[in-house]
């Protein structure tokens, strides 16, 4: 069996918790998994490193190609941000589905990939003063990242057979939106067998709340993509049961491939909880089973799912989303539930 390296990003809070859980789920997989892990805590960063810190794990990345991360408090600078930018990381996946078992006020089933460019934006721009009473702030959209995270989003939909919506306000944004319409609208002639609809992304919000069947594989730019990620976490009762794929891409041969593909959850570091056995480490194990798709273990990560999926089911499942049950307690059944399915 060969090694699988696998870069680790260690936090704070409830970051070790989550990351004892994790090991926990490996040690029954039939894999040789090994952890290489670095210290991301806020305390570490801020011991005057930071800069060798964040080059070693630059070097981890691009050596594994595969990183998990834990959350990290974020004061002065974003680790994400910083990782993002040094990975050149430019498509953010974020699968959201409805859990039976966790209670929502949205009774229809939901199951919606969010495909965000990672870049541009108004996000990668700090916004200027002018004068005292105004304020301006760039808005960018570039080509190759779009044109990577619609070929992710219609690949991703060719493999589920599912349909592809591309959402933004180009009719009011013409120049920015509309040339991501465009690049989307071009990649789209090389997957016409994939269904394709546009919606305006204010209109989006209010369809999918009413009919959310009619949609499934999302394409959108950086902001659209933060709003949608957090609304349909909330449709599904909670913004922490999420969990994100980042990838980053390399071209050869005119064909775009995963370079560096690193997985975290979407929630924070919990600082209330932490170290309590309080913490629910779905999202954290919803990434990690985001990490066997990326390795081509999509058996290994269905059965995590199922067996995560089916325990929440149960009611057998840590207090913030109905059960009694504390973070290890809980990840010692789904450990059990996949073992027995392996």
């Amino acid at each position: 069996m060969s090694t699988i390296e696998v870069t680790e990003l260690l936090g704070d809070g409830i970051g070790p918790e989550l990351c004892e859980s994790v090991h926990t789920i490996a040690q029954v997989l039939p894999l040789d998994l090994k952890f290489i892990p670095f210290d991301l805590s806020v305390g570490n960063r801020e011991s005057g490193n930071s800069r060798d810190l964040f080059d070693q794990v630059y070097e981890s990345m691009n050596t594994t190609k595969l990183a998990i991360k834990y959350p990290t408090v974020t004061r002065t600078s974003s680790p994400n941000a910083v990782i993002r930018r040094m990975c050149d990381f430019s498509v953010i996946l974020r699968p959201v589905v409805s859990i039976k078992g966790i209670k929502s006020n949205f009774s229809e089933p939901l199951e919606l990939y969010i495909v965000r460019v990672a870049t541009g934006g108004t996000y990668d721009d700090p916004g200027q003063m002018i004068g005292k009473d105004a304020a301006v702030s760039l808005r960018i959209v570039e080509r190759t990242p779009v044109r990577q995270a619609a070929k992710f989003a219609f690949k991703l939909a060719r493999e589920k057979q599912l349909t592809v919506t591309s959402s933004s306000k180009h009719t009011i944004q013409r120049t920015t939106d509309g040339f991501f319409q465009k690049i989307v609208d071009e990649v789209h002639q090389d997957y016409k067998d994939i269904k394709h609809q546009i919606e305006l992304f204010d209109a989006l919000l209010a369809k999918i709340i009413l009919k959310p069947e009619n949609y499934q594989v999302v394409v959108v730019l950086n902001e659209y993509g933060d709003f949608l990620s957090d609304m349909a976490c909330g449709l599904i009762g909670s913004i922490g049961i999420g969990a994100s794929g980042n990838y980053s891409f390399i071209t050869e041969n005119n064909v775009d491939r995963v370079d560096i593909a690193m997985f975290d959850p979407s929630g924070g570091t919990a600082p209330d909880i932490a170290g309590q056995n309080k913490c629910n480490p779905t999202a954290m194990l919803l990434a990690f089973g985001m990490l066997l798709d990326q390795i081509n273990r999509h058996e290994l990560g269905h059965k995590l799912r199922l067996a995560l999926f089916s325990s929440i089911a149960e009611g057998k499942c840590t207090g913030d989303i109905g059960g009694r049950m504390g973070t290890r307690e809980f990840t010692r059944m789904i450990a059990d539930k996949l073992k027995d399915s392996l």
